[in-house]
Order: C-alpha cells, then structure tokens, then sequence
C-alpha cells in the first residue's frame, strides 16, 4: 500500500530554509512514510508523540512531525525545522 504525503505552505517554507543535507535527510524520511506508512521504527530517531502524532530526528538540530490517522492513505506534515522550536 502506498501513502499520499501533504503539508501546506508554512512547511514548504520550512523546508526551503533548511540546509541542503537536512532537505535530502527530509526527503529521504518522506520517501519512507510514502512507501511503508506513518511508522517509521527503522530511523535511529523516531519516536510517537501521542495520539496520531509523530516525529524524527533527520539529525541532533533538525526534526520533522506529522500526523496520521489509522484507516487512511494521507499522513500530514505539520514541521519541519530546527529542534528548538519543535511543536512538542
């Protein structure tokens, strides 16, 4: 089965202000989730949030969340950008 991955404008700019490596490393994730789902237990740092959120680390400094509902095909971006400011 294969998931449909969205996230609006505010996370597009997100991901235009991150450094070349870190959009690969999100990217990479993203390719991921569309392939095998919201789950991701094979990255080194991802972890559940609660509920249907998620995150991971793409590296110390950076993350990325999102969310999923059980029974659906589209799992929504809702950060990516530096640790700190990490809505969680």
């Amino acid at each position: 089965m294969e998931f449909k991955v969205v996230w609006n404008k505010r996370v597009e700019k997100q991901v235009q202000r991150l450094p070349y490596r870190i959009q690969l490393l999100f990217f990479t994730l993203v390719n991921d989730i569309m392939r095998t789902g919201a789950i991701q237990k094979k990255w080194k740092n991802f972890s559940s949030l609660g509920g249907n959120k998620y995150h991971c680390h793409l590296t110390y400094d950076w993350v990325a969340c999102w969310e999923w509902e059980k029974g659906t095909v589209t799992i929504e971006v809702y950060y990516a950008g530096s640790r700190e400011n990490a809505p969680y």
